[in-house]
């Protein structure tokens, strides 16, 4: 199984690794920091550069069985198993995408209700709220900013799956679990604000996030609300 680095450490940007398969699916790593497409958030680009200078540019990270696939881009070179080499990720595509992450879990701590699907994008992220009427836009981006601006901690913590099963008001999505099959799940502690298992990458405080706005409220169906966020420069 690959070493998934990011999961203890969001902000570590390379690591050197070892190829441990390279195929047509896509190159594995006994090591990586790069987070593969899970919970609305896209998988990682970058480079892994080889111990000749060479480069692979990376443009997508993707599960695979048991191990994280990394995509190359059409006409990469295709490494030798055993090869050493330093992952690098495209550090202005993920902390966006760690920022609007932790956004979203800020928003249905503001709008708490049942959460039906959601996804996050380099500038922008969405959550849909098993929810019959729409909420005040304006109220719901001041209460998120108000959050934001609070500059709470981010931590985590472990807990083990029966621990999980014993808390099921913890998990607020309704469309995708947390990731299991470990023996524990990582919970994400927002202080005073949320507290949710999740696997994704977060930043480390909320002022990091910078100031969002509710662009838009949806109506996805009779109890379906989706509520969009940008980033307000």
């Amino acid at each position: 199984m690959t070493e998934e680095l990011f999961r203890e450490d969001a902000y570590q940007r390379e690591c050197e690794a070892l190829i441990t398969a390279a195929d047509e699916r896509g190159i594995r790593l006994d090591r990586t920091v790069f987070y593969p497409q899970g919970g609305g958030q896209p998988g990682d680009q970058g480079i892994l550069r080889m111990s000749d200078g060479r480069e692979i540019v990376i443009i997508d990270t993707r599960k695979g069985e048991d191990d994280i696939l990394h995509i190359s881009a059409p006409g990469s070179p295709m490494p030798k198993v055993g090869s050493p080499v330093t992952a690098m990720l495209d550090w202005s595509v993920r902390y966006p995408r760690m920022r609007m992450h932790t956004c979203l879990h800020l928003l249905s701590a503001v709008l708490p209700y049942p959460v039906t699907g959601g996804s996050v994008r380099d500038d922008s992220g969405r959550l849909d709220f098993d929810l019959p009427e729409s909420p005040d836009k304006e109220q719901a981006s001041a209460e998120l900013n108000r959050l934001i601006t609070a500059d709470r901690p981010v931590t985590y913590r472990w807990i083990s799956d029966a621990e999980l099963d014993a808390q099921p008001d913890l998990v607020k999505t309704l469309s995708v679990q947390p990731p299991r099959g470990q023996g524990q799940v990582r919970l994400v502690d927002i202080a005073d604000t949320d507290l949710q298992p999740c696997g994704g990458t977060h930043v480390a405080r909320t002022g990091e996030i910078g100031r969002v706005r509710i662009s838009k409220i949806e109506k996805k169906g009779r109890q379906n609300r989706r509520v969009n966020i940008v980033f307000d420069p």
